[in-house]
């Protein structure tokens, strides 16, 4: 199983489009979840957030319904894609080769102790995931330019993933790939 994490900046262009077609006819062999970015909703709930001063938590609770709305934005992009709200569709071995939007639970992500923090984004979301299903790969797809020779701590030192992504990919068995939209 593959985890594809397609960063929210990328509905603010064609690239995602571009994106899921590539996945579509790439992996269409194989089975692939698909982790939305929380994009613009997730952008105004930290403008919400600033403005009205609310708490981490309930930050945390919007920006996973601004990945839930990212995932049905895909969904209604590509009808044939699967959406799946909770990771128990991606335990068992699927029936065929599928490709599905993952749509985050608060309550599951609550369960598994995730915690309620602007550290933890869907690059993290994704690595826990990969980790929990036993994924063999995960790939981030940014749009930002990614040079291979960075590390990952680099990349989380120029804030292309988030705080907590080295810490949720600690003795990880997957492969981890980071790259720009135009090289996926």
């Amino acid at each position: 199983m593959r985890v594809i994490k397609l960063g929210g900046s990328l509905s603010q262009k064609s690239a995602l489009i571009h994106c899921l077609d590539t996945i579509e006819q790439r992996y269409a062999q194989q089975p692939v979840i698909i982790v939305p970015g929380g994009g613009a909703f997730a952008d105004q709930v930290r403008l919400a957030q600033t403005h009205w001063q609310f708490d981490d938590t309930t930050a945390h609770q919007m920006a996973i319904l601004a990945m839930q709305q990212m995932a049905l934005l895909i969904k209604g992009l590509k009808p044939q894609f699967t959406l799946a709200p909770s990771i128990n569709a991606f335990l068992k071995p699927p029936l065929k080769p599928e490709i599905w939007i993952w749509s985050p639970s608060v309550n599951e992500l609550n369960e598994a102790g995730i915690a309620a923090s602007w550290k933890i984004t869907s690059d993290s979301l994704a690595a826990w995931l990969a980790k929990t299903i036993e994924a063999k790969s995960l790939t981030l797809v940014k749009s930002a330019v990614i040079d291979q020779q960075m590390t990952l701590q680099d990349l989380t030192n120029l804030g292309i993933i988030d705080a907590e992504f080295c810490n949720f990919t600690l003795n990880t068995a997957f492969s981890i790939t980071v790259i720009h939209h135009n090289d996926f």
